[in-house]
């Protein structure tokens, strides 16, 4: 029996550690609240107001330990509950105090003894001072800089989401890393926004500190004199210590919460603790203390100084600059020189980089290849940087939503990094790892374009515009005025490189939109229509062949935002899935909203027609295979068809930059295929694919 009786009580034992252990901040919020309530005796009054003091110096000592404030983000919940708990002591100790004769504990009576000695006016004073000096000096200012940090800290966000972005394109970081860096952030701003209000609580609580010290005094008086008999001299000195003491041992701990509140706003993002932070900024200039030390000399020589006080200090100073600068002087002399700490470094990093190359699986990371990258020869290199003051990647950022919302995909972030190997104007634009575009940009000049009005010409260096090849100048900065009244159209050299970037873009969209990218968009979609998600994908059109329609729509430059009507329009004809071409045409058809608002201009649409024969032939020319169907013409047609596009796309390039051929729908798929063999940027339309409230205007004539 007794050893059973020890096992329970063991098990006892460990469930109320466990219990107590989790719930320990609940317990004492309870506890605190019903301090205000329930009498205490005056030796549980002690030991809760020597938990108070101790509670207050570690939380200041952790403030000045952290290296910055989120690392104690508990701290407004802490503040609260602190407050909550001087409070309850208070209130309680102003029970004892009109109770007990002036009596509320020996720390109560010890502190009001020790502040008075002897002098119930001087202790008062005292008391008074320490309690202005935490309401005007302490609380009131880390109230403020709590503010003030708040509200910085809200509007920063914008451009720190932007700066993530940045580093995110570049390359420097990846998701995950990006992913931590927003969230802090946002317990940044929740953090200093939460100290701002919490700073109230420091505030309301020195209010307290007063109003509980004139009821203790006036109170204690009424009881002494009406209640206990007391003499006046005797109420006033027993209930002054007890008013005294009761106020500092509110108001000290609560002076040391705030200055650990005004610590933890001010504190500054460090790698160090703030005592190492001061002793390592003091002691970086050895010049500063041996000044210092000067002026006190200087002092002491004034009459009616302490001289020798003055003397000894400014001695001690001129002895620490000394020290530190010898301290500083040896270290120069003992250390490497600067050239050879390089070559360290260098044959360090050589050394380091065998070593992670030995792992076979950091060989394989050298095979990943970044779906779009920029390099920049150094010269542009000020244009991507936005510590110069670059605002590329932000336009970049803007390209991406608009893209986004005019063609319905979101593209992969671009990888940019510089080369040295290039031309220091010129930038390369890759898609997959493979070069697909370059350019050459001049700092400090514009791109000027002829738009047809050009009154005078303007001296400047001639170039190919790179993202339509057309002829450009480049303008240098004190003739862009002259090129403004002249009529040129003038563009800065960001906005040239944003052109020609969103342009390859758009054509090698259908190349980036990747599995993983459907999947992101069919997850997009379930939220908002789970029905056709669920019922569709990937029962009757599976991923693979969904991204594949996607990207012939991207190829010919239809939007794919509408993903609900081509999910349903892949089901409604998936009799006809084994021939992704047919049913490709039967999504741009019910596209035809979506394809006339892209291709019409003022509520018509010119377009070169094909005439009847040519079609026919074109027809008779179709083969048909297991793999589908193809286009089997003979190399003299194929020649004269091309020859009389061309013919038509030349003669009509002043009125239609962007030519639209219209076919029958039969006849479209097979003529598109021939078309990008031989001529590119034609946009093939059927009559099918053309809204009725639009007005079909033929501008051209395509014959055999």
């Amino acid at each position: 029996m007794p050893l059973a009786s020890c096992f329970e009580a063991v098990n006892t034992l460990n469930f109320l550690k466990n219990v107590v252990g989790k719930n320990v901040v609940t317990v004492f919020v309870i506890v605190a609240i019903f301090l205000i309530i329930i009498p205490l005796p005056t030796a549980l009054l002690d030991l809760l107001f020597a938990v108070n003091i101790a509670l207050s110096v570690y939380i200041l000592i952790t403030t000045m330990y952290i290296k910055e404030s989120l690392e104690f983000s508990i701290f407004p919940s802490l503040l609260l509950i602190t407050t909550v708990f001087r409070l309850g002591l208070n209130i309680s100790s102003t029970r004892s105090i009109l109770q007990n004769r002036g009596y509320a504990g020996e720390i109560i009576n010890a502190f009001g003894t020790f502040v008075m000695q002897g002098n119930a006016v001087v202790g008062f004073i005292v008391f008074v001072l320490i309690t202005v000096v935490q309401m005007v000096v302490i609380t009131k200012g880390a109230e403020r800089v709590a503010e003030v940090t708040a509200r910085f800290t809200l509007d920063a966000m914008p451009g720190k989401q932007m700066a993530i972005d940045a580093d995110l394109n570049q390359g420097i970081i990846d998701d995950a890393q990006a992913k931590v860096r927003r969230d802090k952030i946002q317990r940044e701003s929740d953090f200093f926004g939460a100290m701002d209000g919490a700073a109230k609580f420091v505030k309301g609580d020195a209010t307290f500190s007063i109003v509980a010290a004139i009821v203790n005094l006036l109170g204690g008086a009424i009881m002494g004199m009406a209640f206990e008999g007391m003499e006046f001299s005797e109420v006033l000195s027993t209930y002054t210590i007890a008013t005294v003491g009761d106020g500092l041992c509110s108001q000290i701990p609560s002076l040391l919460i705030s200055v650990a509140m005004g610590m933890i706003v001010t504190r500054a993002a460090s790698e160090e603790s703030l005592n190492s932070d001061v002793l390592g900024q003091f002691t970086a200039q050895p010049t500063v203390p041996m000044i210092a030390g000067g002026v006190m000399f200087i002092m002491g020589i004034i009459p009616g100084f302490p001289t020798l006080t003055l003397f000894i200090l400014g001695g001690a100073l001129i002895g620490l600059g000394f020290g530190l600068r010898r301290t500083l002087k040896v270290a120069e002399e003992t250390g490497v020189d600067e050239e050879a700490m390089r070559e360290m470094a260098e044959n360090q990093d050589a050394i380091s980089e065998m070593e992670y190359y030995k792992d076979i699986d950091n060989v394989y990371k050298l095979l990943a290849v970044e779906p779009v990258e920029m390099e920049f020869g150094y010269s542009l290199i000020p244009l991507a940087d936005e510590a110069s003051g670059g605002t590329f990647i932000e336009r970049v950022v803007i390209f991406r939503k608009q893209f986004a919302m005019d063609m319905g995909m979101v593209f992969p972030s671009i990888r940019m990094r510089d080369n040295q190997h290039i031309n220091p104007n010129q930038y390369i634009i890759k898609i997959k790892g493979e070069e697909v575009a370059q350019g050459e940009i001049l700092m400090d000049h514009y791109l000027a374009l002829d738009n047809g009005g050009i009154t005078k010409e303007v001296d400047g260096i001639d170039t190919i515009e790179p993202a339509f090849n057309i002829p450009a100048k480049w303008i240098s900065e004190e003739n862009k005025l002259k090129a403004e009244i002249a009529g040129y159209t003038l563009i800065d050299p960001t906005s040239v490189m944003i052109t020609h970037l969103s342009e390859v873009i758009k054509n090698y969209a259908h190349e980036l939109l990747s599995r993983q990218d459907v999947k992101t968009m069919l997850d997009k979609l379930k939220e908002t229509n789970p029905s056709i998600v669920e019922d569709i994908v990937p029962n009757i059109v599976p991923v693979a062949y969904l991204q594949k329609e996607l990207c012939l729509l991207l190829k010919e430059n239809i939007p794919i935002r509408d993903l609900q009507t081509i999910l349903e329009t892949l089901a409604d004809n998936q009799h006809n899935m084994k021939d992704l071409d047919i049913t490709n045409e039967y999504v741009r058809q019910a596209l035809k909203r979506t394809i006339t608002r892209r291709f019409s201009d003022g509520g018509q649409v010119r377009v070169i027609t094909l005439d009847t024969e040519t079609e026919n032939k074109i027809i008779a020319s179709v083969k048909k295979s297991e793999q589908g169907s193809y286009l089997a013409m003979d190399p003299q047609s194929i020649q004269d068809l091309i020859a009389s596009l061309n013919a038509q796309v030349e003669r009509i390039k002043d009125v239609v930059p962007s030519p639209i051929v219209l076919t029958s729908p039969i006849v479209r798929i097979y003529f598109k295929k021939l078309v990008d063999q031989f001529i590119q940027g034609v946009t093939v339309l059927s009559f099918n694919e053309i809204d009725n409230s639009v007005q079909i205007q033929a501008v051209g004539n395509i014959s055999i």
